[in-house]
């Protein structure tokens, strides 16, 4: 009996052994399955690697690792993805389809289709289910896309990308969305995936996904933490209980058209109120607009690391007798703050209703997550903090913490080690109040 426990003993240390020197000294086994974002603006994948325990958000696209989550079809047909597809867009809006993501899975009234259309330069029908569908013009034909069939297109960059990456094919994905997202919205987004030769192995809901980045599940108490998503063109405040990996949504509240574009048009009025006061006549060309467009995204992203920003291009469309004209304008902080104060202060109304619709305090969160690249803007990070009078956590980077949170959740269902505790979302029947 005791040689028959030595050898047991000796066989259980030789495979904890070779575990441990596998661990240290083998390659790592490549991920099996990849998470996506597919945001409204930006989409972007990622893929958690074992041993090291870390997230790789891959580049897809010039070294980008998020892209825009537009689509164009040019005149004979090719198909252009992200920033190749927002690089035309000025020569060719009736053909480029962005914001898909809002209509997806969604029904819409006839109404609600033709109020949408003032919106978008291409065109928008509903069919006979009221499911809204886009109309391009491909070799002197008409095309239609789904929502779905966009989130296709775009799905199917990421894979490549994430192949190439990982020299290694990719057939598998979880993916992230709006915990707002009814049962058919989730299924075409899923059906997105399919479409682009993914099985799909979860679904997840994007606040989840960042208090996932942040380990948040791996905390063993209750907690209550209050997750704010300010994008390109939405803002979405969610108020989680976490416990063990457990997630349960309480409240939701949005506001599902202020985002970064509204902060950029308000700097784009501006800007153009000086090119007309200095040079005698209004900014209308489509190319210098679309020129100043550029410039003012690149005016907001330098203000959240500098307290002054310079503009400067050519306007074609002013051109003088003998050349072009060069526009130059310096910005401060505190103007580009004074032009958005009341849309910076639109941010706190939405965390005020989930609050107060599961009668809690300040006092009662633990934690605030900021996600989506706005939220990098200095005095929206001011406001949230002098609200809940402690700092939220900024550690991740806003742009990439839902797509780091699918990540991780891709790695722990692909068995990944070191295995950590994986989501659990409770149901729940709370509905998203709009601002």
């Amino acid at each position: 009996m005791g040689s028959t426990f030595i050898i047991l003993g000796t066989s259980v240390l030789a495979v904890l052994l070779a575990g441990y020197w596998a661990q240290r000294y083998l390659p790592p086994p490549k991920p099996k399955i990849v998470g996506i974002d597919l945001g409204t603006t930006f989409s972007c994948v990622g893929v958690y690697h074992a041993v090291l325990g870390t997230v790789d958000i891959l580049e897809v696209q010039d070294k980008h690792k998020c892209i825009p989550s537009v689509v164009a079809f040019s005149p004979t047909g090719q198909v252009l993805v992200g920033y190749d597809a927002v690089a035309q867009e000025e020569h060719n809006p009736d053909n480029t389809l962005y914001d898909a993501k809002r209509f997806i899975g969604k029904t819409f009234t006839d109404s609600e289709i033709i109020q949408a259309q003032k919106q978008y330069p291409f065109k928008l029908e509903g069919d006979q289910d009221g499911l809204v569908h886009f109309v391009v013009k491909v070799n002197g034909s008409s095309k239609i896309l789904y929502p779905e069939d966009v989130g296709a297109i775009i799905i199917s960059t990421l894979r490549e990308a994430a192949a190439n990456n990982l020299s290694a094919p990719v057939l598998k994905a979880v993916l992230s969305v709006p915990a707002e997202f009814d049962a058919r919205q989730r299924n075409y987004t899923k059906k997105a995936a399919n479409l682009a030769g993914l099985e799909v192995l979860r679904i997840i809901n994007e606040p989840t996904a960042a208090a996932l980045a942040y380990g948040l599940h791996n905390k063993l108490g209750l907690e209550n933490v209050i997750v704010v998503d300010l994008g390109g063109g939405t803002l979405d405040v969610s108020l989680l209980n976490v416990q063990g990996g457990m997630f349960l949504t309480q409240a939701m509240a949005g506001n599902n058209r202020l985002g970064g574009q509204d902060f950029n048009q308000r700097l784009m009025s501006h800007l153009r109120k000086v090119v007309e006061q200095r040079y005698g006549k209004p900014l209308t060309d489509r190319e210098d607009l679309q020129g100043l467009l550029l410039h003012v995204e690149d005016l907001k992203v330098n203000l959240t690391r500098e307290k002054e920003s310079e503009i400067m291009l050519t306007l074609h469309s002013l051109t003088g007798k003998d050349k072009d004209i060069v526009f130059s304008e310096k910005i401060t902080r505190d103007l580009f703050e004074d032009l958005n104060s009341d849309l910076f202060n639109k941010v706190l109304e939405p965390i005020e209703i989930v609050l107060k619709a599961v009668d809690l305090t300040i006092e009662d969160i633990d934690e605030t997550i900021l996600v989506g690249g706005s939220t990098r803007i200095p005095k929206i990070r001011e406001l949230i903090e002098v609200f809940f009078k402690k700092a939220p956590i900024t550690s991740e980077d806003p742009d990439l913490a839902v797509a780091t949170g699918v990540s991780i959740q891709a790695g722990i269902l692909g068995g990944m080690w070191p295995l950590t505790v994986s989501a659990v979302e409770l149901p729940t029947r709370v509905k998203k109040i709009h601002v």
